[in-house]
């Protein structure tokens, strides 16, 4: 069982996301946003064992996060997830940060699938 952080500002993709991944047997925590995730990673002293975050937030966004949460937390595996193509080109340089960038729409078992590839 592995401990994740779900960061995603539309409910009911973080509900369902979150549903899907503690179904799998995982402990799932959630933030509606970048700043409260960096908040609660910050918290959990880079305790999880993956942060799953869209790109696009208001506030703080996933690939903003994902650099200030790498730079205080370097073995962080963070897994980004968006609907939009130019979102993914923007996280293409984070190579060196990120495990991988999930395509939204998903389903139940591909992002099952994206967590269990992410953790290992």
């Amino acid at each position: 069982m592995a401990r994740i952080l779900i960061v995603e500002d539309d409910e009911s993709v973080r509900t369902f996301t979150a549903r899907a991944i503690a179904t799998a047997g995982h402990e799932v925590e959630t933030a509606e946003d970048g700043d409260e995730g960096l908040e609660s990673i910050r918290k959990a002293g880079g305790g999880y064992d993956l942060v799953l975050s869209d790109i696009r937030m208001p506030a703080m966004d996933g690939i903003e996060m994902a650099k200030l949460a790498a730079g205080e937390f370097p073995d962080l595996k963070i897994l980004l997830m968006t609907g939009y193509a130019e979102q993914r080109e923007r996280a293409a340089d984070l190579q060196q940060i990120i495990v991988d960038v999930v395509s939204k729409p998903f389903t139940l078992v591909e992002i099952r699938n994206k967590v269990q590839q992410a953790l290992g």
